[in-house]
């Protein structure tokens, strides 16, 4: 596996791959990487001649309460990791590289960025556009591939993809690949190295409790108040608060009050300790 850090490397070490019109599948991550990003990795293998990753941590997706410093970094032990899965390529830029002096460029979808994350991370989803589209120009993939866990930022980036015609990818080749899960049922995520024992076992809750409200839902029950037997079994299970369980439109991710049989997803953000989980799952 080849390791770039600089642009102009990436675009030699990308043309080479494309030699004989080789197709590459991108996988954009910020490092930490867990058997959900491996994932990622296997299934761009799958699909594609050659698989490049990223890992950059961005600072513009961190709004000023979040700690950014704190962020796990550990890119020699996730390039071993990437290079174990057959990654051919690792771009792992600066973030002078990414931002350079004088960069006043920001991308920002509406709608989709606004309600559930994007109301408690103002900016969040902005950062996630401007870094991904970049990503998109630099390396220049057949398909990218991201996890279905970050829901929401998914929309975005396939809102983006499609109003700024980036037709490689376009919106069809950003592959989403469903949330990998632990044994209890937890979303895998970087976060939950953060959780101490006791609230890690007290937060198999809330895939349980998901479930449970998905099961109420598509029974017919009333979606308002199985999104309040959601919120208050986290609550009772040790969660400290509940920031949103919603019930939304699979696509366009807005909201919905009632269940009429088409692709719908719910979705949840809660916090447990310090540590804030997000997770999704499909309705209908």
């Amino acid at each position: 596996m080849q390791t770039a850090h600089a642009l102009d490397v990436l675009r030699t070490q990308v043309d080479r791959l494309r030699t004989g019109g080789a197709t590459i599948g991108l996988v954009p991550t910020m490092g930490a990487l867990h058997q959900g990003h491996l994932t990622l990795v296997r299934r761009a293998r799958e699909a594609c001649d050659h698989v490049v990753a990223s890992i950059f941590v961005n600072p513009t997706q961190f709004g000023p309460n979040e700690d950014l410093d704190a962020y796990p970094r550990q890119l020699a032990e996730d390039a071993a990791m990437l290079e174990a899965e057959g990654c051919a390529l690792l771009w792992a830029p600066t973030v002078e590289e990414i931002y350079p002096d004088g960069f006043v460029t920001n991308v920002s979808v509406r709608e989709v960025s606004e309600g559930l994350c994007g109301a408690a991370r103002p900016g969040h989803f902005d950062g996630v556009a401007t870094v991904v589209c970049k990503l998109f120009n630099q390396v220049r993939p057949d398909m990218a591939f991201f996890g279905e866990k970050d829901f929401q930022q998914l929309a975005v980036i396939r809102a983006m993809a499609r109003d700024l015609d980036l037709t490689q990818p376009h919106v069809l080749s950003i592959i989403g690949v469903p949330t990998v899960r632990e044994a209890d049922g937890l979303a895998m995520s970087s976060r939950n190295r953060y959780l101490s024992p006791e609230n890690r076992a007290a937060a198999a809750a809330l895939p349980q409790a998901m479930k449970q409200a998905i099961a109420a839902i598509e029974g017919g029950g009333e979606v308002g108040a199985a999104l309040a037997e959601l919120e208050s079994e986290l609550l009772g299970a040790g969660f400290a608060s509940v920031d949103y369980a919603a019930l939304a439109d699979a696509t366009s991710l807005r909201p919905l009050t009632a269940f009429s049989g088409a692709a719908a997803r719910l979705l949840v953000a809660a916090r447990i300790g310090g540590t804030r989980l997000i997770d999704n799952m499909a309705v209908g």
